[in-house]
């Protein structure tokens, strides 16, 4: 998994202290109180920035063009053929499909989505089609049948949506919205290596490990969306650093999702939570499926929000370098996900048999802070 920790000859605010444990010495400050940030793990000096820079350089090499402000997604051959031509009607139908299944599946998200442009919203919109229906393949009422075969099947099916052959309504918006914006397939064959890794993996021995999967699982939808948001031709910042920003986006948000979702995927066998940093606490997965809610759950709990906060706080640097457009919805992703770690808190660190949740009438009034956010950030 890619990693915004600059490890490598230790920058400022990051220290290696102990037996491989990495303190983030940098302090920020918070509604609640000023906290410093502990990353723990056997963590090999630089390997999380080294993976980090890997995965976006290879994207950007092909996705940004710093002359006109646009991505170029698709090798040079495959950009210079023609748009693939789809029935206008037909591609309408199939762009609601898409908004149907993000709004039914991930509300918060597509709250968001609400306020953007509508063409960058029907972009979003394929793209979380596909990767619900990715996701479904292995969490999905039949994954329990899901081979490597299938996966390989489904990565052929990817392949002929960036080549103009999609195969159903749901890939033409897709194949639509690659053309349009001229994505990169990078990102979205990663997310499929993030499925295989769920039908072969259900422990993750150490936050590397579990790093790498949030990327795979999460980080990639940021980089798949920074064409669709557009970089402001404003911005100072290097294209890469936008990227990463993205990237740590959709880390803080597999984190948030893994914080949340602990209790329901236990009931699958699966646990993502660093094992090394469980046994620090007096932990094991006995204490999870048990759905024991101790005095040393909530410590490791507090950590685990800790480290998604700071993600977030990375994601930060990025948001107001989109074009103007698209930096209120993003502002609001940023503000409403967070939300999520917040109601783990109100719910006293419960969540091996509670749910966190946050009510619609409290995403909206989330919005003027997420708007306010976005112009004091905005660069003038």
């Amino acid at each position: 998994m890619c990693s915004t920790f600059t490890l490598a000859a230790n920058p400022p605010g990051i220290g290696v202290i102990g037996r491989g444990k990495i303190f983030c010495q940098k302090s920020v400050t918070t509604s609640k109180q000023k906290i410093s940030f502990m990353f723990t793990g056997k963590s090999t000096e630089g390997i999380l920035q080294k993976q980090t820079d890997a995965h976006v350089l290879e994207i950007l090499e092909k996705q940004y063009s710093p002359a006109n402000n646009i991505s170029r997604g698709l090798d040079h051959d495959l950009c210079r053929r023609n748009k693939p031509q789809i029935d206008a009607v037909f591609l309408e139908e199939a762009y609601e499909r898409c908004r149907q299944i993000c709004a039914d599946n991930a509300k918060t998200y597509y709250l968001g989505t609400l306020l953007l442009t509508k063409e960058r919203q029907k972009a979003i919109w394929a793209i979380y089609a596909w990767c619900k229906r990715t996701d479904e393949l292995v969490d999905g009422p039949n994954s329990f049948c899901t081979s490597s075969a299938d996966l390989d099947r489904w990565e052929e099916r990817l392949q002929h949506i960036f080549d103009g052959s999609p195969w159903d309504m749901l890939d033409a918006a897709l194949t639509d919205t690659v053309f349009n914006f001229r994505l990169h397939i990078k990102p979205f064959r990663d997310m499929i290596k993030g499925m295989r890794m769920d039908t072969s993996k259900c422990r993750y021995e150490n936050f590397e490990e579990l790093y790498l999967y949030c990327y795979y699982a999460g980080g990639t939808v940021g980089l798949m969306s920074v064409p669709i948001m557009g970089i402001s031709v404003k911005s100072s910042a290097s294209a890469l650093s936008i990227y990463k920003s993205a990237l740590y986006l959709g880390v803080g948000n597999q984190l948030t999702n893994i914080l949340r979702d602990v209790g329901e995927d236990a009931s699958r066998g699966r646990v993502y939570l660093p094992q090394d940093e469980l046994a620090e606490f007096g932990l094991s997965d006995a204490d999870i499926f048990s759905r024991k809610v101790s005095d040393k759950w909530r410590e490791f709990i507090k950590q685990q929000i800790i480290r998604a906060r700071y993600f977030y706080k990375l994601a930060e640097n990025g948001a107001s370098q989109l074009e103007k457009a698209s930096q209120w919805p993003t502002w609001s992703v940023l503000t409403m996900y967070q939300k999520i770690l917040d109601a783990i808190e109100e719910n006293d660190y419960d969540n091996l048999t509670k749910r966190a949740y946050v009510g619609k009438i409290q995403k909206l009034s989330m919005l003027p802070q997420a708007y306010s956010k976005a112009h004091s950030t905005s660069m003038v």
